[in-house]
């Protein structure tokens, strides 16, 4: 668990952000920061106040990561990347999660490293990550300037033929009920997205198409979202292509495997982060996954029909 209780001792009275910094090498702002999310225990109560002081002894909650031998795809003085398996999330949901790649990253790279964009946790592939506080903000801002050239790979139901571009406005659905919150869709409000489709191969016997699929903004799903709006969702998708009711019972966690594998195709989202390509620091990457993303989803279709 990479969340631990740690017991701490204070020999005299002084700032709790300060005694932080000088035991466990935090800045004042790391240290700021987590008493005001609680994570600092007095006589079993959470110190909250951030110029709270501390003597004798208390507890803190303290990420310690945790490793599952999960081998960096590349490796540069400034960044890292990450081959992530579907079902990893990107950080921890909350303390009890028990694995998630920033475990990883902050397990072989230190705590200065940091993840700089996040994927689905059942999206497998890429993961760009910064090594030290200066990469991660401006590889951070690559992102948000859309300076970072992204291409997925997705087993789609049907036949997709001809290469198209996707230009469908994408909103965050607030209306109905409160647990399909996560859903996007395509409205006339919603903030204007494109995505260009690639097919690659049909597999017949199975009517689902691989394809690539360049994004050239982030909106969130907008992939999944857009790939649904031509009526070509990805194998595996529970969220888009399902009826509210389904789309619930995954959420509550109440779906089984037959069920899903029944309503779309697979037990999990056939979608990988094949590759980015960009600048940084006179450089151009250009890095591709290591997984063969096309004969997993073979594995995968034929392993569960």
């Amino acid at each position: 668990m990479p969340f631990i209780i740690k017991k701490m001792f204070a020999p005299q009275r002084q700032k709790a952000f300060l005694f932080l910094i000088k035991e466990l090498e935090y800045t004042q702002k790391e240290a700021q920061r987590l008493i005001a999310k609680g994570r600092l225990f007095v006589d079993g109560k959470p110190m909250t106040r951030t110029a709270g002081e501390v003597e004798g002894e208390f507890e803190f909650i303290y990420f310690e990561p945790i490793t599952r031998g999960l081998e960096p795809t590349a490796v540069y003085d400034e960044f890292v990347l990450f081959d992530k398996p579907s079902g990893v999330l990107i950080h921890p949901q909350n303390r009890k999660t028990p694995y998630s790649l920033i475990d990883e990253l902050k397990y072989q790279f230190g705590r200065d490293a940091n993840i700089a964009h996040r994927i689905d946790q059942e999206t497998s592939g890429l993961v760009l990550c910064a090594r030290n506080k200066e990469s991660e903000r401006d590889i951070k801002m690559m992102f948000e300037q859309r300076d970072m050239k992204k291409k997925y790979l997705a087993l789609v139901h049907g036949e997709l033929k001809d290469e198209m571009c996707i230009e469908a406005p994408l909103l965050r659905r607030e209306d109905e009920s409160a647990i399909v919150r996560m859903v996007v869709k395509v409205h006339q409000d919603g903030k204007p997205s494109k995505t260009e489709i690639k097919p690659l191969k049909y597999f017949k016997d199975k009517d689902m198409t691989l394809v690539e699929c360049s994004p050239h903004t982030g909106r969130q799903h907008q992939i999944r979202v857009h790939l649904f709006h031509v009526k070509h969702s990805i194998v595996g998708d529970p969220i888009y292509g399902q009826s509210q009711k389904d789309i619930v019972r995954f959420l509550d966690k109440e779906l089984s495997d037959k069920e899903r594998v029944k309503l779309s195709g697979a037990t999990r989202l056939l979608l990988h982060a094949n590759e980015l390509e960009f600048d940084l620091y006179g450089n151009t990457y250009k890095i591709e996954s290591r997984v063969d993303f096309a004969k997993e989803c073979l594995l995968y279709v034929n392993s569960q029909s």
